[in-house]
């Protein structure tokens, strides 16, 4: 594994991490969620190991948001700017993955799977719903959040944006608010805000119906649904909420719904099950592009 960096449109600089080389044909692009990354989330660790000995090389996707705080250099003003979750302005988390695109493009490789856990799913099914881009040749959505669904189950989301609204009217944005939003993390008032109205991150409204489903359904490439058999954030019917994600896609019947068994919604404990998986769906979808 080796440390990269990647230079975002707005000029922040992403630290991910690669699995691999450049002389690989094939690359899968995970793009994480909030708080998840290579130091806290084994997924990761587990799949670039795993691809990269099977001559597929892997990035992980870290975003902005991916740590809580952290300082990220800054090209267009030459400073360090600490940003992550406690500071990230969410509408503009398109941005992220298509750094990570371009990267993997200018690399030379020749096949890019783009791949999502948690919300990092949501923001993937944004970016291939909407670029006029033809970089990427499949899709991994794994573990999406219905993120509308997702903040009525949280604690604490009511009471985080009443604070938050109250903060800003009194010019004090940029200040944290004296508890964890949803219960699991500290975030300024402008980021709750920002969060709570993104729209682009409310791809998949399956339990709420609050969103939109028009990226999935202009995504233009086939791809794979992964869920965990309990993951706690599809309202009891995990295998459900992926057939009904599916649904929303132009041609659902060339994509494909697999349930990791005893799994839950990060895939604790059952990583290896995870990227075996991915190694696995990487390998059918090479061998149809290879019978075309």
């Amino acid at each position: 594994m080796e440390i990269i960096r990647v230079k975002t449109p707005r000029g922040l600089e992403l630290k991910g991490a690669m699995w691999g080389s450049d002389r690989m044909n094939t690359v899968v692009i995970m793009m994480s969620g909030i708080c998840s990354n290579v130091f806290q989330n084994d997924l990761l660790t587990s799949t670039g190991g795993l691809l990269s000995k099977n001559n597929i090389a892997f990035i992980a996707g870290h975003a902005m948001e991916a740590f809580s705080c952290i300082a990220y250099s800054d090209f267009s003003t030459g400073k360090q700017k600490y940003t992550g979750v406690v500071y990230d302005d969410f509408s503009l988390v398109y941005e992220d993955v298509e750094a990570y695109v371009k990267f993997a493009r200018d690399l030379g490789f020749k096949n890019i799977i783009l791949a999502g856990h948690s919300l990092g799913s949501n923001k993937i099914i944004h970016y291939l719903g909407n670029t006029s881009d033809n970089f990427v040749d499949y899709f991994i959505v794994s573990a999406p959040v219905d993120l509308a669904h997702w903040f009525e189950v949280m604690p604490n989301v009511k009471e985080c944006i009443e604070l938050a609204k109250k903060f800003v009217d009194e010019n004090r944005g940029t200040e944290i608010l004296p508890y964890l939003f949803g219960g699991f993390s500290p975030m300024s008032a402008e980021t709750v805000l920002s969060f709570y109205n993104a729209f682009n991150l409310k791809t998949c409204p399956v339990i709420s119906n609050n969103g939109e489903t028009a990226s999935l359904f202009n995504i233009k490439v086939n791809g794979s649904f992964v869920i965990g058999e309990k993951d706690s954030l599809t309202d009891g019917n995990p295998e459900g909420f992926m057939v009904k994600l599916n649904s929303y896609c132009k041609h659902p019947e060339r994509n494909q719904v697999i349930v990791i068994p005893d799994a839950s919604h990060i895939f604790y404990g059952k990583d290896k099950e995870y990227a075996q998986t991915i190694l696995e769906c990487v390998e059918k979808h090479s061998f149809l592009k290879s019978t075309l």
